[in-house]
């Protein structure tokens, strides 16, 4: 409640992982927030994530298909598991400099840590990336950024695009 007893209730549409920047959604009502995570369901709300992964990727260009379930014992950790949840990354290289590369990724699917996971599993984890990869010198934080998404507004029915540039200390690394 605030100063003027009012109660207002948080309605996100999407989340990131701690220590994820970028864009996050929050719908101002019920009906709003339902027709956004529909849109997520039908593959027709858009998701774009920059990363700063360890090494130089074999491919330019690929697509990462691994399931994706709840490490046994954790409830933070997830692992590659074939009886998991279906998890589908999309992923350029945009530059590869100094043994690392800057990559974009577009996701099909959007589980738990799948970016953070899914880069692990190629044999290049996020730099800074102290669960799925190694605490790094260069940053404090998994190098991980959602700078961009798209959807239809529900009742306007305009195409929205949002961006959010890379941060200072992302850019500081490339």
């Amino acid at each position: 409640m605030n100063q003027y007893g009012l109660h207002r209730k948080i309605r996100p549409v999407n989340r990131l992982d701690r220590d994820t920047t970028g864009i996050v959604i929050f719908a101002k009502n019920e009906y709003i927030q339902e027709c956004l995570i529909k849109q997520m369901q039908l593959k027709a709300l858009y998701k774009e994530y920059i990363a700063i992964l360890e090494g130089t990727l074999d491919k330019n260009k690929g697509t990462i298909d691994a399931p994706i379930s709840r490490k046994s014992g954790s409830i933070i950790e997830r692992c590659i598991d074939k009886h998991g949840a279906k998890a589908i990354s999309h992923y350029e290289v945009i530059e590869s400099k100094n043994n690392l590369s800057l990559v974009k990724f577009i996701l099909e699917t959007g589980r738990t840590h799948q970016i953070r996971l899914h880069s692990k599993y190629i044999g290049h984890p996020i730099i800074g990336d102290t669960l799925y990869g190694h605490k790094s010198e260069l940053i404090s934080r998994q190098a991980l950024h959602c700078n961009k998404i798209s959807f239809t507004h529900p009742i306007s029915k305009k195409k929205l695009e949002l961006t959010s540039p890379i941060p200072n200390d992302m850019k500081l690394i490339f």
